[in-house]
């Protein structure tokens, strides 16, 4: 049996902050091929996640807040921002469940942010039909203003 505790929390956290990418797993699954995959997902706030979506019919998404503040944003396939949210345990809007096939992408508002993410498996990297055309690619120095757009949005 995994138990997550506070401890464990803290030190994903400053895993997370140590990182380039700024975020960090937990995996709870023992194996990328695994069919269902649980993971702890620590993100700070300037890690940007570009959107993306899930083409197989069994990867819809599920992410529940544990701590901090985390934006979700669901996209047409334009790019026109079609829902938000942000989760938090303090406002109790806490779980996110993202159908497979739609665009999204998650964005940290608060240091020490850690969600909750299960979708089945196996992993396999993002196809180029699933990775949105209209979004910074990862590392860019577009990238970071399209985060700033994005935070701006959430607030």
């Amino acid at each position: 049996m995994k138990i997550i505790d506070k401890n464990l929390l803290d030190g994903l956290t400053h895993e997370a902050q140590a990182n380039p990418r700024l975020r960090k797993n937990y995996n709870l699954h023992p194996t990328d091929d695994f069919c269902c995959h649980r993971l702890l997902n620590a993100i700070e706030p300037d890690s940007y996640i570009r959107p993306h979506r899930h083409l197989d019919p069994v990867k819809d998404e599920s992410f529940v807040i544990l701590r901090g503040k985390l934006g979700i944003i669901i996209f047409a396939n334009d790019g026109k921002v079609l829902q938000s949210s942000v989760l938090s345990t303090e406002s109790g809007t806490v779980i996110a469940d993202i159908p497979h096939g739609v665009f999204h992408t998650a964005v940290s508002l608060e240091p020490g942010t850690i969600f909750f993410e299960a979708k089945a498996g196996p992993y396999r990297p993002l196809a180029e039909g699933e990775k949105a055309p209209w979004a910074p690619e990862d590392g860019t120095s577009l990238a970071g203003k399209y985060l700033a757009e994005l935070k701006a949005l959430l607030s």
